[in-house]
């Protein structure tokens, strides 16, 4: 192996056998992942009321089924590799949320337990084979140690990103630009003279808390500071994404260096070893530099929609077979009365609207009936996740009969006064 193969630049170095050629595909793409890991594994934990333990396993599961199809090919493989990928952020994700919201572990712990462990893999990845660069994964051991590091900086962006928000109390807009901001800065590093292998792994930490904010922004409704679009259409779009760009890597080859394609590689960059320290000293700058802006946000007063997230129970499996009477129950005990009786204004004037065939008024109105359920979802969640998912499965077919192009007014009453009587109003 060539000391040019392990040294190459991380963002346009060579490619050898396994991983793809580190370009602006590759970051595109990665944050592409990213996005959906943190969307999607809200779409199956909370929509569908999965629960973080049985949607964990299943992710464990998938995600050693398709691990072991990466491995065992010879080559690089867009769609394989990047499958991988998806999987893994939305697995790596899950973890760092059963740590915070199942056990209880504070953000704080759960992001230095990462860095141990990330630390760990990568002193042993080096200590056995001398390099970290990902341009040099042409063996099974190197490759197993750079799956492990991938999963572990999936884990760990998510607590980062996570507690950020928690310190901060800022929205799911402007918490792009803090992770935004750094990659940037590390990529203009980089081009100075930065080391290119600790450039790299910086910049793919940091794309986790970028992907995960950017699918809260799209994802939440507007009242909670996002575009409203839901955790399923956000995933669909980026999934959508990630389907064209694989295809048109896999077509153009755009992604495979020109080395494994029988052309000489590029060049790698003389960088004197002063500008090397120079580079490392501002890293070091601007991490003191974040920690003191996070510091100083923290002091002033904010409210934590992270730590509001952390309190909220996990609903396990079975933990939402209740009885319609139970679960009325459970909403007038555990709901406060003023959202218990907003919800049912809005359904009863969904009811009247549909009795005087009013198709556009009714329409109109069963969205605000969605946007208060949405914007109410966290406190409602956390104080009684059974009776919410009861509610939230009977708000669905609402939704559905009154939306409907081909309306039945038998199904849409039927439908509205279930839910009227779970909320005690029929």
């Amino acid at each position: 192996m060539s000391t040019q193969e392990v040294t190459s630049p991380p963002f346009t170095g060579r490619m050898l056998s396994k991983v793809p050629e580190i370009t602006v595909w590759f970051w595109v793409i990665k944050i592409l992942c990213t996005t959906v890991g943190e969307s999607f594994a809200d779409f199956i934990n909370v929509a569908l009321g999965a629960g973080l333990v049985p949607t964990a396993s299943i992710f464990t599961g998938v995600l050693a089924v398709v691990l072991a199809a990466q491995m065992r090919l010879r080559r690089y493989v867009a769609a394989v590799y990047w499958l991988t990928v998806v999987v893994m952020s939305i697995t790596g994700t899950l973890y760092t949320d059963l740590l915070t919201d199942q056990a209880g572990v504070p953000l704080w712990l759960s992001a230095a337990v990462f860095s141990a462990v990330l630390a760990v893999v990568f002193g042993i990845w080096y200590a056995k084979e001398r390099t970290l660069s990902i341009h040099s994964i042409v063996s099974l051991p190197r490759e197993a140690f750079y799956w492990l590091a991938v999963l572990v900086t999936f884990a760990l962006g998510t607590a980062l990103g996570d507690w950020t928000l928690e310190l901060t109390g800022w929205g799911p807009g402007s918490s792009i630009l803090l992770p935004l901001a750094l990659i940037v800065i590390v990529t203009a590093l980089w081009r100075f003279g930065a080391d290119p292998v600790l450039a790299f792994w910086i910049a793919y930490i940091l794309t986790r808390p970028l992907g995960a904010n950017t699918g809260d922004w799209l994802g939440l409704a507007p009242g909670e500071g996002g575009l409203g679009l839901g955790t399923l259409t956000t995933s669909i779009v980026f999934l959508v994404a990630i389907l064209v760009t694989v295809v048109y890597l896999s077509i153009s080859k755009a992604d495979i260096a020109q080395s494994t394609q029988g052309a000489p590689g590029p060049t790698p960059r003389a960088v004197s070893p002063a500008r090397r320290r120079a580079a490392l000293g501002i890293l070091a700058a601007v991490a003191a530099a974040t920690i003191a802006l996070l510091g100083y946000t923290n002091s002033l007063p904010h409210a934590s929609v992270a730590a509001e997230k952390e309190s909220a129970p996990s609903c396990g499996p079975g933990s939402d077979a209740l009885t319609q009477a139970e679960a009325q129950s459970a909403a007038q005990a555990h709901f406060p009365a003023t959202d218990i009786e907003e919800f049912r204004t809005i359904a009863s004037d969904t009811l009247a609207l549909v009795q005087k065939g009013d198709k556009s008024a009714a329409s109109t109105r069963v969205t605000d009936l969605e946007t208060a359920w949405d914007q109410k979802q966290d406190t409602l969640n956390a104080a009684d996740c059974a009776a919410w998912n009861y509610i939230d499965k009977q708000i669905d077919p609402v939704l559905s009969a009154v939306r409907s192009h081909t309306p039945n007014p038998a199904t849409e009453q039927k439908t509205l006064n279930n839910l009227l009587t779970t909320l005690g109003g029929a």
